[in-house]
């Protein structure tokens, strides 16, 4: 094929996911969607290969190109133009119930030629709790709704009887309905802006263009993973849910131009919602090697190829129907984010071509807390605080991570303003800013993480609820690479205001300025009632290197900066001030003693 005409194409497949991208954002009300980037738009060839990923949260590549495959299945002879089907099974292909899929075929000529696919995270899906997560979930029966595929657009026509069948299960029918209508915008763009590619340039050259960029991604991973070292790499995740503790463990082995992900010893499947089903490990995987291993080859088919997973059915990350998994996307998926993470980070630190391109664990314990509850307005509100899509950056192999700098899963997520959520919530932020001693401490220092702190404003119900989904404060979870510390671990604390009469600070700027008893909480269903207070502590991403190699001017600026305490600089760093100024000849005596006492303890049990 013409260079010229390839590279034309190519560009144009982007551009067609760009476009459909605007349009679901501005077409949705949701700040989880237009804000967090809670979101996902790629297209798939007619088979229901990965043809273009877009950006957003990046486990659902692969897993809507299940669903493309399951609606061809399920609907085979069916499918004709202007349909458009939603899925949302977790068992079928996606991540839990409230990420519905909305999936489009595109014909030409009468024929099926592509397919465009998206999702976004819905205000509600009718399960036990508001917001979708589930806690307390026994089953996937009582997670909402759930369809392995149902035709929601016929031939241009909506189904009006589904679609009223749909929002008579969900608490907010105003907000799901304007999240369902933005996908189906999003898909209208999408096969608008094909069917004119198509129309320019003829099936023929587009299909052998869409063909060639496979076959390019194919050769370029391939290419480079022959470059890096053949070996076994290997990384523990761990996740505690009301005092039981799970393990995902992976190993990861590269062979010549192939990588395997092997989650054999990981945990058997759990009472709990945190489990994730075959489809939803898969996606976990390639969320960060996409961006760390591709980020300069398109993500499709081709990148999928070399790429092997093996996941024992029945544990925690290849649960057996009806286990729930609700809190899937935070629990076991964002473990196997992170252990995929980890294992890349260290195959690319053993080479020396790509070493500078290594990287330790990125924001590795998302946390979701939804709220719900009449809000100001005195109307329900239900949604997610979007904190958590902040992240914090993990360290590099020639610098430091980028505080508050989002997660490899999701390239463009960020957090909403205060303002936005204050307007939608009967809230109100006493502080939200960088968290000291939040990065991994190493020579190259991880990112800092956020801390925050809420109470009840204007609430007509004297506050509002929110469902927690934490995998307890134990075991850090942003690993370090190559001797760098872990970042530091989530934390809830539900500060109880004062019985004794004495009002609330209403403008306190820490937990310790906030009058009340602390309690700290994990797991289920809260108040935020009265002059009660709600914080929150994000973990920091994983730092590199020694920390006793770090630059001491450096760690000086990081505790001028708020980085890092004076007690993390003596303790961790080794580094001794003195009268505000750098002591470096006490410096160098602490850093001895601090050598000479690794020595001592010997290597961690």
């Amino acid at each position: 094929m013409d260079p010229i005409t390839f590279s034309i194409i190519r560009h144009r497949l982007f551009r067609v996911v760009e476009e459909a991208v605007i349009t679901l954002k501005h077409v949705s009300g949701s700040a989880i969607t237009n804000e967090g980037h809670d979101l996902m738009v790629s297209l798939y060839q007619a088979d229901g290969s990965l043809l273009m990923g877009g950006v957003g949260f990046l486990h659902h590549l692969t897993s809507a190109a299940e669903a493309c495959k399951a609606i061809i299945r399920r609907f085979g002879g069916q499918i004709a133009e202007g349909d458009m089907f939603l899925l949302n099974d977790p068992y079928t292909a996606a991540l839990h119930t409230s990420d519905i899929y909305l999936v489009s075929p595109i014909h030409h000529g009468g024929k099926l030629a592509a397919w465009s696919a998206c999702f976004v995270h819905v205000s509600d899906i009718g399960a036990m709790n508001p917001g979708g997560f589930a806690p307390d979930a026994q089953d996937i029966f009582t997670e909402g709704f759930s369809s392995p595929g149902i035709k929601i657009i016929d031939r241009g026509e909506l189904r009006q009887d589904l679609w009223d069948t749909i929002l008579n299960m969900v608490r907010s029918p105003e907000m799901v309905a304007l999240d369902l209508r933005s996908m189906i915008a999003c898909n209208n763009v999408a096969r608008e802006r094909m069917l004119a590619l198509i129309d320019k340039y003829g099936t023929k050259t587009v299909d052998e263009a869409c063909a060639a960029l496979i076959n390019q991604s194919e050769v370029k991973l391939r290419e480079r993973l022959s470059e890096l070292p053949n070996g076994h790499w290997q990384s523990r995740q761990y996740l505690e849910v009301n005092g039981e503790i799970y393990k995902v463990l992976l190993t990861m082995t590269k062979h010549d131009d192939t990588l395997t992900f092997d989650f054999t010893g990981s945990s058997p499947q759990s009472k709990y919602s945190v489990n994730c089903s075959k489809w939803a490990s898969l996606g976990g995987l390639f969320a960060p090697l996409f961006p760390l291993l591709c980020y300069d080859i398109v993500w499709n088919e081709g990148a999928i190829r070399p790429i092997k997973m093996i996941a024992p059915e029945g544990t925690i990350v290849n649960c057996t129907r009806p286990a729930p998994v609700s809190v899937a996307t935070v629990g076991a998926i964002q473990s196997v984010n992170n252990a995929a993470c980890s294992t890349i980070g260290k195959m690319l630190a053993a080479s020396e071509k790509y070493a500078d391109e290594a990287t330790a664990v990125w924001h590795a314990n998302h946390f979701a807390i939804f709220m719900f509850g009449n809000n100001q307005r005195g109307r329900l509100a239900i949604g997610i605080l979007t904190e958590t899509f902040a992240g914090a950056g993990g360290a590099r192999t020639f610098g430091d991570g980028v505080d508050i700098g989002g997660e490899i899963p999701n390239p463009i997520s960020r957090m909403a303003n205060v303002e936005t959520i204050e307007a939608q919530f009967p809230i109100r932020y006493l502080f939200r800013r960088k968290l000291t001693d939040s990065g991994g401490p190493g020579k190259f220092r991880g990112g800092a993480g956020g801390e925050m702190a809420i109470v009840a404003h204007d609430a007509p119900d004297g506050g509002i609820h929110y469902v927690l989904s934490g995998k307890g404060p134990r075991f850090p979870q942003s690993d370090g690479l190559c001797g760098g510390y872990p970042g530091s671990v989530n934390d809830y604390v539900w500060v109880h205001a004062p019985q004794d009469g004495r009002n609330a600070d209403r403008f306190a700027q820490t937990l310790d300025a906030i009058p009340g008893e602390d309690e700290p909480i994990s797991w289920g269903v809260f108040p935020l009632m009265g002059d009660d207070a709600l914080y929150v502590r994000w973990n920091g991403g994983g730092g590199i290197g020694d920390p006793l190699e770090r630059p001491a001017d450096k760690v000086m600026t990081d505790v001028t900066t708020g980085h890092i305490s004076k007690a993390a600089a003596s303790e961790i760093y080794g580094v001794v001030e003195l009268a505000g100024k750098l002591d470096q000849a006490a410096t160098d005596t602490r850093r001895q003693e601090l050598r000479r006492a690794r020595l001592v303890a010997g290597p961690a049990q």
